[in-house]
């Protein structure tokens, strides 16, 4: 056994050079169809998140059962940006009063992430053997794209660390609309109770949401702001409904199907994988989502009290579950989806501009080289 292997390292990925197959018509109205059928069973059955949960759950399955199935990206990023324009919602003009309390939420998310961070590369790297680029990479929970990315750059196994982070969210993602609703008791609908449905949106407000996503999305883009889909459209919906201009959201119709489409692509990662060959990845990235839900739950228990503010609210904003699937359970909860909102905006930015460089710093102190190899 390797010394730096507690557990016995993971098996190698060979072959896996890119399992994610190209996105054609076929493959996305196969996606889009099993997605739709996941949602709908899941909606019939009274699940929470129905269409996103189903359509994740649906897909995955299928995926690691050979099917290659795939969404586009502009279909995905249009969906994002409506989703971001719902969660920007949440900003009232009542807002400011409920900021000042947000400072000390911060700080707990800060001490939140490092400490969930140290521990999951520790289990990555001593429990599973991971070399420590791809350990330090696969357990900072920022976007899969901009981790695969600086990981590579450090020498890291990107195949290994998409796994691990889409592992991550698909766990969480799955689990957390059902612990609120059978361990706490809070039920999740299907859709944000506060939608309306398209036909009942003024045209006004219409027209603005809509100017909120493309404008938004645009400006994040030109300023090169991380996860710009999303960021772009939910600042913009925000300063537009802070200022009184509307008050309205996107419509259920919209909501429903974004939900469909983010959850098939996100299943879809798993296209080109078989459960035989990557299981004991999966279980890997699952153990750790179960670290950081569990360190997630024991932060919002020891300081939601002291810091005034609603324990499932602080729980979605602390677990490394995806900006916009926690801001959708927030949303269903009728909770501060504005603070988990900004909370996990700030926690992106945070693991996205200082991850690299932190591992620059400390990769020759603190995560050593491997014997035998030329990683770090």
């Amino acid at each position: 056994m390797n010394r730096y292997s507690f557990f016995g390292p993971l098996p190698a990925l060979a072959g896996l050079e890119d399992p994610a197959p190209a996105p054609t018509w076929e493959r996305t109205v196969g996606g889009l169809g099993v997605g739709i059928a996941g949602g709908a069973l899941f909606a019939l059955a009274g699940a929470p998140l129905a269409w996103m949960l189903g359509a994740l759950i649906a897909v995955t399955a299928i995926s690691l059962g050979g099917a290659r199935l795939a969404i586009p990206a502009r279909l995905r990023t249009v969906m994002v940006a409506v989703l971001g324009v719902m969660l920007g919602a949440a900003f009232t003009p009542e807002i400011g009063a409920q900021i000042a309390a947000w400072g000390a939420a911060v700080l707990v998310m800060l001490g939140f992430l490092v400490t969930t961070m140290g521990l999951v590369v520790v289990f990555f790297r001593i429990g599973m053997g991971m070399d420590p680029a791809t350990a330090y990479f696969s357990g900072a929970p920022g976007g899969i794209t901009e981790m695969v990315l600086a990981g590579e750059a450090h020498g890291a196994d990107g195949r290994v660390i998409t796994l691990m982070h889409a592992t991550r969210i698909l766990v969480i993602v799955a689990v957390i609309p059902f612990y609120f609703r059978v361990l706490e008791g809070i039920d999740v609908p299907t859709l944000p109770p506060a939608s309306a449905s398209l036909l009942q949106t003024p045209v006004f407000d219409g027209l603005l949401l809509a100017a909120c996503a493309v404008g938004g999305y645009w400006i994040a883009r030109r300023l090169r702001v991380p996860a710009a889909a999303l960021v772009g459209p939910m600042l913009l919906s925000a300063a537009v409904h802070i200022a009184g201009w509307t008050s309205a959201s996107p419509p259920f119709e919209l909501i429903a199907a974004a939900q469909v489409v983010v959850g098939t692509a996100l299943g879809a990662r798993f296209a080109g994988l078989t459960l035989g060959r990557v299981w004991p990845h999966l279980l890997v990235g699952a153990g750790s989502a179960v670290i950081m839900m569990g360190l997630a739950w024991v932060t919002a228990v020891l300081c939601a009290s002291a810091l005034d503010l609603d324990r499932a609210g602080l729980l979605l904003a602390l677990v490394p579950g995806g900006l916009v699937e926690m801001g959708l359970i927030a949303l269903s909860l009728d909770v501060d989806t504005a603070m988990v909102s900004t909370l996990h905006v700030l926690r992106i930015a945070a693991i996205m501009l200082i991850a690299p460089i932190v591992f620059t710093l400390i990769s020759r102190h603190v995560l050593r080289r491997r014997p035998g190899t030329g990683r770090r």
